[in-house]
C-alpha cells in the first residue's frame, strides 16, 4: 500500500472545542468532519502528522512513542486550550523506520520515546476532528528551524519512500496555515496581497503544477509569513510529489492567517473507484 490520503489541515485554537467555533470557521470544521468519515472508511494503519507547533531547533524529531497520552494546556493560548485530554496509540515500528530512513539520507533525524512529552495543539486540534475516536495509531513529526525548505523537502521525500514501500495504508496530515502574519482579532483576513499569494499557491497545487509550487514557496513563505516558514508545505510537496489528485475544500481566516483545507488522493485509487 502507500500514502492513501494527504491532508492540509487547520489547527486554529478557536476550533479546539466544537461549541466555541466562530461562524467564519464553521466550514473548516465541517470539511474536516467530512474527511474524518473518509478516513474511517479507509481504515488506515497509521496517521503521520507534521505540526508547525512542534518547532525543533536543530534536529528533525519523530515521536515514536507506543502511546500518546497527556493533558494539553497550550502555552500560547491557555485561555482557549486548557486541560484538553488526549490518548492515542502510537506506532513505534513505523516511527523507527522513518528515523532510520532519515539517518540513511544523512539527515539529522532523532527518535523521541518519552511518556512525559506533551503534544502541541497543532497536533491535538486537527486530530480531534480527523480521528475523533482516537483509534488509529499516530506518529508525529517536528518542523526544524535549522533546516531550510530544500532539506525539509528532501526529508518529506524520504518519508514518502518509506510509506510508499510499505504493505500498509497511511494518512499523512500537514498541520499548518498558509499566510501567517498574525494580527489581533481572529475575524481578520490576511491582507489582499497575502490572499493573492495564498490563492496562487493553491491554484498551482490544484492544477498539479508541483514544480511551480515548489519554485514559488521560498519567496511566498517570506512575504506572506507562511506558518513554520512553509516547512510543512515543503514536506507535503516532497512526500506527495505528482502522484496525487488535489482537492481544495475551503479557506478561512484566523487573526490574519489564511487556513486552507485540502486533500490529496492517489490518482490510481480514484480511477479504481470510478
Amino acid at each position: 500500500m502507500t500514502i492513501e490520503l494527504g491532508i492540509l489541515a487547520a489547527h486554529v485554537p478557536s476550533i479546539c472545542h466544537r461549541e466555541n467555533v466562530p461562524h467564519f470557521q464553521q466550514e473548516i470544521v465541517a470539511k474536516m468532519d467530512d474527511i474524518a468519515v473518509k478516513i474511517t472508511e479507509m481504515k488506515p494503519d497509521a496517521v503521520i502528522l507534521v505540526s508547525c507547533h512542534w518547532p525543533s531547533t536543530f534536529h528533525h524529531y519523530v515521536d515514536v512513542s507506543p502511546r500518546h497520552k497527556g493533558i494539553l494546556t497550550a502555552f500560547e493560548c491557555p485561555d482557549i486550550i486548557s486541560d484538553v485530554e488526549y490518548d492515542y496509540p502510537g506506532d513505534q515500528e513505523l516511527g523507527d523506520a522513518l528515523v532510520l530512513a532519515g539517518k540513511h539520507a544523512r539527515l539529522p533525524v532523532i527518535a523521541v520515546n518519552d511518556p512525559t512529552y506533551i503534544w502541541d495543539y497543532g497536533t491535538v486540534v486537527p486530530l480531534r476532528y480527523l480521528v475523533p475516536n482516537a483509534d488509529i495509531p499516530v506518529v508525529n513529526l517536528s518542523i526544524t528551524m535549522a533546516a531550510g525548505l530544500e532539506e525539509t523537502y528532501k526529508w518529506g521525500q524520504e518519508i514518502g519512500k518509506v510509506l510508499n514501500q510499505s504493505d500498509k495504508k497511511y494518512v499523512f496530515v500537514f498541520s499548518g496555515a498558509l499566510a501567517h502574519n498574525l494580527v489581533r482579532g481572529r475575524h481578520h483576513m490576511p491582507t489582499v496581497s497575502e490572499q493573492a499569494l495564498d490563492n496562487q499557491f493553491i491554484d498551482y497545487i490544484v492544477n498539479q503544477n508541483w514544480e511551480l509550487a515548489k519554485e514559488m514557496l521560498p519567496q511566498y513563505a517570506n512575504v506572506a509569513g507562511v506558518e513554520g516558514g512553509g516547512r510543512h508545505l515543503a514536506m507535503m510537496l516532497g512526500a506527495l510529489e505528482d502522484r496525487y489528485k488535489p482537492t481544495f475544500h475551503t479557506y478561512a481566516q484566523s487573526s490574519g492567517s489564511g487556513n486552507a483545507i485540502m486533500t490529496f488522493e492517489l490518482e490510481n485509487h480514484l480511477q479504481g473507484t470510478k
